[in-house]
């Protein structure tokens, strides 16, 4: 049986290194692997499943016999890519933001529509955003369980969110501040703080920053209508009522949310537990009376959402409320790619 040909796409990045180990660690589903990037990246060589790979500027012909390509690379290289690596006969799994609203593009998470997978007219399947994945496999479960109806969610979402440079940014202001007492007085961080070419409006040391994205309609962001619209995508439900805050925090990677969701049943905290406990990629960590609960320096590096502090609204018996922690490179990124890409190998594999 031949096992199908891979492409990973923007493999020297933050994802595609995730994406690489990944390869490292999950089940050896793959045949040949062809690791693709900019000509800045060409040349390099990258170790996977024991073999050194040279990776290949991207162009045409290098998807030439490749079965399925992973994608994280910006939106506007993804818009002109994808097509091209589908007409020379690959099925495209994309981590950016290029194709996920498009009606014929499906936006998978395969523990929530894994079946939409199978549905791809144009040959590219969606991966949606970190933050939205950073809740959802729990709303999935949920909803399966009472019909969610409603959400307010707000984000505190960490640096590697903004790629790199929102890592190095962060680390770099928190060198800044550690060197000097700061952090008591009005504009002294901001003093100390040297913000160049920072993907942040205000410094992220000893701060958090009501923003992520850019300006859309209304005064929302970008961020913010895609933790919306694509909730309601995944979730098959075109009328989900969403109100979403996103906020910037001080952490290198890990996104974590508070959720308050609304059900059209009456809803119970324990029964929520014990149904998430059993749900697959999720983890429970809820104990309240031993202050135990998720943490995103406990979450990073893990493939699980985790999820704690479950509780039923006091003033609504349909609601809950709760707190979630998911790694955001990689079950918010390069996993749930990942994912996708093994759904699509089982069919090469079962012909």
């Amino acid at each position: 049986m031949t096992k199908p040909t891979l492409a990973v796409v923007g493999a020297t990045g933050a994802v595609g290194t995730v994406m690489l180990s990944l390869l490292e660690e999950r089940a050896d589903v793959w045949g040949d692997i062809r690791l693709i990037a900019s000509a800045r990246s060409a040349g390099q060589v990258r170790s996977v499943r024991g073999r050194d790979i040279v990776v290949q500027e991207i162009a045409p012909e290098v998807f030439d016999g490749v079965d399925i390509a992973m994608f994280d690379v910006p939106d506007e290289v993804s818009a002109h890519w994808a097509p091209i690596a589908v007409e020379r006969g690959a099925i495209v799994v994309d981590n950016s933001g290029a194709f996920r609203m498009d009606d014929d593009i499906p936006l998978v998470v395969p523990e929530v529509n894994a079946a939409a997978a199978h549905d791809r007219p144009r040959g590219i399947i969606a991966n949606p955003n970190c933050t939205t994945l950073s809740m959802i496999v729990v709303l999935g479960a949920l909803h399966q369980r009472w019909g969610l109806e409603s959400l307010v969610v707000s984000s505190y979402q960490a640096a590697s969110g903004a790629g790199q440079i929102g890592i190095d940014t962060l680390r770099r202001q928190l060198a800044q501040v550690a060197r000097v007492p700061v952090g008591d007085k009005h504009g002294d961080v901001r003093a100390v703080v040297s913000t160049p070419d920072s993907p942040f409006p205000a410094p992220l040391a000893l701060n958090v920053i009501p923003w992520a994205g850019s300006l859309k309609d209304a005064g929302f962001t970008s961020e913010e209508d895609k933790v919306r619209n694509e909730s309601r995508k995944i979730m098959g439900l075109s009328n989900l009522k969403v109100a979403a805050t996103c906020v910037r925090v001080p952490v290198v990677t890990t996104h974590s949310l508070t959720v308050h969701a609304v059900f059209s049943e009456q809803v119970d905290a324990d029964e929520a537990r014990a149904l998430l406990a059993a749900a697959p990629g999720v983890s429970v960590m809820d104990d309240p009376a031993a202050k135990v609960f998720p943490t995103p320096i406990d979450v990073v590096g893990q493939d699980d959402t985790f999820v704690g502090r479950i509780r039923r609204s006091r003033d609504d018996e349909k609601a809950l409320d709760f707190f979630v922690c998911g790694d955001n490179l990689r079950k918010g990124a390069a996993l749930n790619t990942a994912q996708i890409a093994e759904l699509l190998a089982e069919q090469f594999t079962s012909k």
